[in-house]
């Protein structure tokens, strides 16, 4: 006869056990999530992506569960967020194209987790350019977090979105550019490049020419078909994105994005021109 004492610990053994293949199982799942979703070319980079709205939420039996789920979470590497709230601006049309195609331009996010400075190529991508430019410059981009991390088959960072749904725009839309750049070679994204999001669905061209205010950073080369604009490439800040990786991501409840376990917030965007 087992002992009461050996019998309990056996069973909150035998539970514990259950949980890990739970969360195991979810982990799967959502990966598995990721990688349906790329291979449909449409939503992971969409900037509304609707597919999330119907996703399987990822629950737990009791309050134990959610301790030992948090603990499981990898130590937060990044710092507390500047104070601010993040911008509820709107613009019916897109900015007056004021860009110098001919200058250089940089931007710089300074993040909690670390700064990120791109080199934005104003040449190739004048409208996308333009448009991030007159964002950053009414701190549209301040205090909002970067909402979505990829980090199987797609290697991404997605931010600019100020509702940190992924359904946020700034209410105009700017056309694809620069889709042809040899950069994109062989339907890879290389690692570095900054490019829009959009809600191109792979099916319908009325879908072409919607992107907003999101973009990505790809941290690893990633195997994507041509369909955004690639507008920048990122010079410093690739350490601060692979922490960001390593720190993993987390089905949100709420919005069903792959959401980063690190507190991703950037708390100015800044662009200067040389």
């Amino acid at each position: 006869m087992v002992k009461g004492d050996q019998r309990r610990k056996q069973l909150a053994r035998q539970k514990y056990e259950r949980q890990l293949q739970r969360r195991a199982e979810a982990r799967r799942k959502a990966k598995r999530r990721n990688v349906i979703i790329a291979s449909a070319l449409a939503v992971v980079l969409a900037a509304g992506a609707t597919v999330y709205a119907t996703a399987g939420l990822v629950g737990s039996d009791n309050g134990n569960d959610v301790d030992a789920a948090a603990a499981e979470q990898p130590k937060d590497p990044c710092a507390t967020p500047a104070e601010g709230e993040p911008s509820k601006e709107q613009w019916k049309k897109e900015p007056k194209l004021t860009v110098d195609t001919s200058a250089s331009y940089t931007a710089e996010l300074s993040t909690t987790c670390g700064d990120i400075t791109m080199k934005l190529d104003a040449k190739k991508a004048p409208h996308t350019v333009n448009s991030f430019n007159f964002l950053a410059g009414k701190h549209y981009f301040d205090h909002s977090k970067c909402h979505r991390l990829v980090d199987d088959g797609l290697h991404v960072l997605q931010c600019g979105d100020p509702t940190g749904t992924g359904q946020g725009t700034p209410g105009y839309t700017i056309p694809d550019e620069n889709l042809k750049d040899p950069r994109l070679k062989g339907g890879v994204y290389p690692a570095g490049t900054v490019a829009m999001a959009n809600r191109y669905d792979g099916r319908s061209e009325k879908t072409r020419d919607t992107g907003g205010s999101q973009f990505f950073l790809v941290f690893q080369d990633s195997k994507l078909p041509a369909n955004y604009t690639p507008f920048g490439t990122i010079t410093e800040g690739m350490d601060v994105l692979k922490k960001i990786a390593k720190a993993g991501s987390t089905v949100d409840p709420q919005t069903q994005n792959t959401a980063p376990n690190a507190t991703v917030v950037i708390d100015r965007a800044r662009v200067t021109k040389s």
